[in-house]
């Protein structure tokens, strides 16, 4: 059997607040293999953002085992977190998270600009056709609408051919119809990629796309579904 894209075993984290620290995940064990597709869901405050930002490496671990493609993100530093990043992982916010003062090109060749990439240009340019925004590539995100600024996003996330894309609620701000376009569009790269895919989402008809959903409450996971479908 492949090893798998994320394995997590016995995760807690805290975070300090006001009051002193709080226990956001509570033991979590977590396998998933390559080219599956997550949807984790459950109520606001139950850890699902915090449960992507760990497998992100942007949350330290106060204990447990997080894996990653087969690498163990306790063990790195930030430098090397943030290669890690740039080579294996793809995120996609519900705030789209583009740099306003670039171009829908340049947002997206960054990433692949950071690796040193000699044709990040020429790929992100690739990247934005697939998403269909090849003509819209010049201009700055503040002259695209959400759903543009979100496939720009898309693009970002897939560009560097990751092994895994984290999207955390990518419809939040966006109406019901440009929300199903862009959600088509993710699990269309998705497929043709054959990357693994994990997603936050409150819609269920949006979960009921993944091969399997996962509930979180209380910063402790329950029983995996599996799709019908």
């Amino acid at each position: 059997m492949p090893d798998p894209i994320i394995e997590i075993n016995d995760l807690h984290l805290s975070l300090v607040g006001g009051a002193g620290p709080v226990n956001i995940l509570r033991g979590i064990d977590l396998r998933v293999e390559a080219g599956e597709t997550i949807s984790i869901v459950g109520p606001s405050g139950a850890g699902k953002t915090t449960l992507l930002m760990a497998l992100a490496g942007l949350e330290p671990a106060t204990s447990g085992i997080i894996r990653v493609a087969g690498t163990t993100l306790n063990c790195l530093d930030e430098d090397a977190l943030a290669r890690f990043r740039r080579a294996h992982i793809g995120i996609v916010f519900q705030s789209f998270h583009l740099i306003p003062t670039m171009t829908a090109l340049e947002n997206v060749a960054l990433p692949l600009e950071f690796s040193g990439d000699d044709k990040a240009l020429d790929r992100a340019a690739a990247a934005l056709k697939a998403t269909g925004l090849a003509q819209r590539s010049g201009h700055f995100p503040g002259e695209l609408s959400g759903g543009e600024q979100q496939r720009v996003a898309l693009a970002r996330a897939f560009v560097t051919e990751p092994a895994l894309i984290l999207a955390d609620e990518p419809t939040g701000n966006l109406d019901q119809d440009t929300g199903m376009m862009v959600m088509d569009l993710l699990f269309s790269l998705q497929q043709e990629k054959g990357t693994s895919l994990l997603l936050i989402t409150h819609d269920t008809s949006l979960a009921e796309r993944c091969s399997r959903t996962i509930r979180i409450a209380d910063g402790i996971l329950g029983a995996s579904a599996e799709q019908t479908s």
